[in-house]
């Protein structure tokens, strides 16, 4: 089993852990936190840094996040960005991978390892989805790339079927649910050598069988509440991360 005595989580919505309420109902919990409670068993002395905010773009990821996570000298580093902008208009693919591959290579530099992330498909539950699909594939072989070239782990949500149950997905269909999550962690844990709890990757339920009225309503009020604050947001180049800060900003122990 591999043993980490640090961790710095690093990206945006997907890493900060929306839809994954906290128990405690106060934020969101998500994959890194469950990652990083699984990495912290027997080790008293861990520490954890989760620096993701949703919303925020690659070159922000960069500018604000990854200084952070270099000083901070941990064993481990996640790495998630790039989502955001292949839902630009304005995405340029040679470019974005270019600074991958800078980026990772900067990370990797530290010592520390460096997990990555295959997307899975969301274009047919995004709006823009034929645009999508072509941009995604791109960045997931070119991840694949870097990946490989720096020696970082890279964790492929893309060959994992289940990713296609709504079952794994929040209310806004694009955020994980607390499904979602757990199966992120556990796919995590499983690159790194990590052993965790087996039901994180049991198959969810199947999707819930709704009827034509059923699914043209549900799909009419995920349009009000959640598509058209999203496009809203595109067109008035505002984020909804704006005015969102780290969650847990500091390397710190788990439990403080």
């Amino acid at each position: 089993m591999a043993q980490y005595g640090s961790f710095v989580a690093v990206g945006d919505s997907f890493t900060e852990g929306l839809d994954d309420p906290r128990p405690d109902g106060i934020g969101y919990r998500g994959w890194a936190d469950l990652v990083a409670g699984c990495l912290a068993t027997g080790c008293p002395d861990f520490r954890y840094a989760n620096l993701a905010v949703r919303g925020r773009l690659f070159d922000n990821i960069v500018a604000e996040q990854v200084p952070l996570a270099v000083a901070m000298k941990p064993d481990l580093i996640s790495f998630a960005g790039g989502g955001n902008d292949a839902m630009r208009r304005t995405f340029e693919h040679d470019t974005l991978i270019a600074r991958f591959d800078r980026t990772i290579e900067k990370l990797r530099a530290t010592g520390a390892d460096v997990v990555m992330f295959r997307w899975a498909d969301l274009s047919g539950r995004m709006p823009g989805g034929k645009m999508l699909r072509p941009r995604v594939d791109l960045l997931n072989n070119a991840i694949e790339d870097v990946g490989r070239k720096h020696g970082a782990h890279v964790v492929s949500l893309w060959d994992d079927p289940e990713f296609a149950n709504p079952r794994l997905w929040g209310i806004d269909r694009l955020h994980l649910s607390p499904a979602g999550h757990r199966r992120v962690a556990a796919h995590v844990l499983t690159e790194l050598g990590v052993a965790c709890d087996p039901d994180w990757l049991a198959a969810p339920p199947p999707p819930e069988e709704l009827s034509w009225m059923s699914r043209k309503a549900a799909d009419a009020k995920w349009a009000t509440q959640h598509l058209a604050p999203w496009v809203k947001r595109r067109l008035t180049g505002k984020s909804s991360g704006d005015r969102v800060t780290a969650k847990r900003p500091e390397l710190a122990p788990l439990n403080e």
